[in-house]
């Protein structure tokens, strides 16, 4: 499967973006999927991930209350609502699918896409 992020960009403080995850493949349905991200100074860090049934969601403390992921399997794709964005949420954002499991940075099976900027201005 290919995976192309979207929807970065540049906001203010207190901003919202929401970054897409499409996918071709028609499996796509049946892959966990993650975001993650690069910070400076970081190294990659996981954001948020969702079942594939969507029936499960969960967030870093970092995030929680202000990202929200989500999926539309009909449209091959995974969102991130973020809101309530920091300039600490600066960096560029992955996402990663997994068909057998939630997928980690280390975990073997995963496919990555190529990221995208998130830049949140003070």
């Amino acid at each position: 499967v290919q995976l192309v992020e979207s929807g970065g960009g540049v906001v203010q403080a207190g901003g919202s973006l929401r970054l897409s995850c499409a996918a071709s493949g028609r499996t796509f349905s049946t892959y966990a999927v993650g975001w993650f991200r690069q910070t400076a100074g970081k190294g990659r860090e996981w954001v948020a991930d969702i079942s594939w049934t969507a029936s499960s969601t969960r967030y870093a403390d970092s995030v929680k209350g202000r990202f929200t992921i989500s999926r539309d399997n009909a449209k091959n794709t995974v969102y991130l609502q973020m809101n309530s964005l920091k300039p600490e949420d600066t960096g560029v954002y992955y996402c990663a699918a997994n068909p057998r499991t939630i997928p980690t940075m280390q975990n073997e099976g995963t496919f990555w896409g190529q990221g995208t900027q998130v830049t949140v201005s003070s």
